[in-house]
């Protein structure tokens, strides 16, 4: 009986020196004071629960992870003169984020057919190698076909690498994938779960996507391949995304993003080609186009900190299209204040994403914005997966990162900023064809939906 009340009391005084030492981890996190709030009590008040959590979820950056996948130099080439810049572009130049190229040709694709058609015929084009890089790879229709292409072109001599993330594709095993390895591809996994779970890293994903051609064209936005996303015709339940094809000098960027998470992941660092020349057909007028990576590669969160600023300097609008819709407090007073200045301030999210949980934590942000005089609206029907930010006529935001905490701080993502009005006009006559046939406002609850909502807000920034 002595043994065990020994063990007990030993028990207790190594959780309070695990609590101490996991919450001196926590105060030095550059995080929101709302995060570092939320952890600290989780930690203190039920630390046996706390602890492990964020052992296994809560850095921010991950340091030994971080250090492990060197940051991501992008260096410059073909810029624009910062004298000439946008002032966002020479924000990002201050963080050491290359600034906008010239001479871009740019396609964006607002239908899953469209994007199946660039990206099949991106396949088709490869001259000497083909990267690609997504969250989710589905085995279904779409994904085998897809496989079948880049084996084909593997079997021509074309050199293949496909990356799948390793939560994302979890359920994508490696015989799904037999047929591109037999023709001579390549494939990994960024950040295994499960041996991810072990390393205290499993909350770091590899969210970008990106498909490579020889590099100087790219298939990106924030589309999976999977037939939700994309498909080589019409359906009804397909979810609404956005998808970009790009010819040119921005090309480079996607390149070196590739070849760093393809080596961080495989440990082989691929062989650098030298460039080739420029393809004799243009999409559209040449466009100018910065290329912005986030993520534990990238120290001061650059992507999270331009949007920031851009919100404050806005004067026109801010037009927002998420499927995930957890802002920091930061954002959110951006936004508030924006719409009290008069600022059109319009945010577009699914009725009903799939994930509840989510859905459940923004209604108050959305009613906050709301209630400063921004306009909400609720996409019905399909799952709308469209990741956008359009600010005044200056420029649209496209990629991988949703407008959540997950996205900004913690997962790897690519996002491309498109300067030139041909870019912002298309984007904005989407936004304007989704808002027609959505739901307008948010609407107010009763006190326990209330109730419910306020304490999923708290637990908000440790989503």
């Amino acid at each position: 009986m002595s043994e065990l009340l020994v063990f007990s009391h030993l028990t207790v005084i190594a959780g309070f020196l695990l609590s101490l030492l996991v919450l001196a981890h926590l105060v030095r996190e550059r995080r929101s004071p709302a995060g570092t709030l939320a952890w600290f009590l989780i930690i203190v008040l039920a630390p046996w629960l706390g602890v492990p959590l964020y052992l296994a979820f809560g850095g921010r950056k991950m340091r030994k992870m971080a250090a492990s996948k060197e940051n991501l130099v992008l260096a410059a080439q073909d810029v624009l003169p910062e004298a000439s810049a946008n002032p966002v572009d020479r924000l990002l130049r201050s963080y050491q984020i290359p600034g906008a190229t010239h001479g871009n040709q740019v396609k964006i694709c607002t239908e899953g057919e469209a994007g199946y058609a660039a990206l099949t015929g991106l396949i088709e084009s490869a001259h000497r190698n083909i990267y690609v890089t997504t969250f989710i790879f589905s085995p279904d229709e779409v994904g085998q076909d897809i496989i079948a292409r880049l084996a084909q072109r593997a079997a021509e001599g074309i050199e293949v690498h496909m990356l799948l993330d390793g939560a994302g594709s979890w359920a994508t095993t490696r015989g799904a994938l037999n047929s591109l390895t037999t023709a001579g591809g390549y494939v990994a996994y960024f950040n295994p779960l499960l041996l991810g779970a072990f390393r205290a890293n499993a909350n770091l994903r590899n969210h970008r996507k990106l498909v490579v051609v020889d590099g100087q064209r790219v298939w990106a936005g924030g589309t999976n391949i999977a037939r939700e996303y994309i498909g080589a015709g019409p359906d009804p339940d397909r979810w609404l995304d956005l998808s970009f094809l790009l010819d040119g000098p921005a090309a480079r960027y996607y390149d070196a993003i590739f070849r760093s998470d393809w080596e961080f992941a495989s440990g082989e660092a691929l062989f650098h080609y030298p460039p080739m020349a420029p393809p004799a057909t243009a999409l559209t007028p040449a466009a100018s186009v910065q290329v912005v990576p986030s993520g534990p590669d990238v120290p001061d969160d650059p992507l999270y900190t331009a949007i920031l600023s851009a919100s404050f300097q806005a004067r026109q609008r801010i037009w927002i299209i998420t499927p995930y819709f957890i802002p920091d407090d930061a954002l959110t007073h951006a936004w508030t204040i924006a719409a009290h200045r008069g600022v059109d301030v319009r945010i577009i999210v699914p009725r009903r994403s799939d994930n509840r949980m989510i859905d459940l934590v923004r209604r108050g942000f959305l009613r906050d914005i709301q209630a400063a005089g921004g306009k909400v609206f609720r996409y019905p029907g399909k799952m709308l997966h469209t990741k956008a930010l359009l600010i005044d006529y200056e420029f649209v935001a496209l990629g991988s990162a949703n407008m959540d905490a997950r996205s900004l701080f913690l997962n790897y993502e690519v996002v491309s900023f498109f300067y030139d009005s041909e870019e912002i006009s298309t984007v904005a006559a989407y936004f304007l064809k989704l808002e027609a046939n959505a739901i307008h406002g948010v609407r107010a609850v009763g006190r326990v939906r209330e109730l419910l909502g306020g304490i999923a807000r708290m637990v908000a920034p440790l989503l």
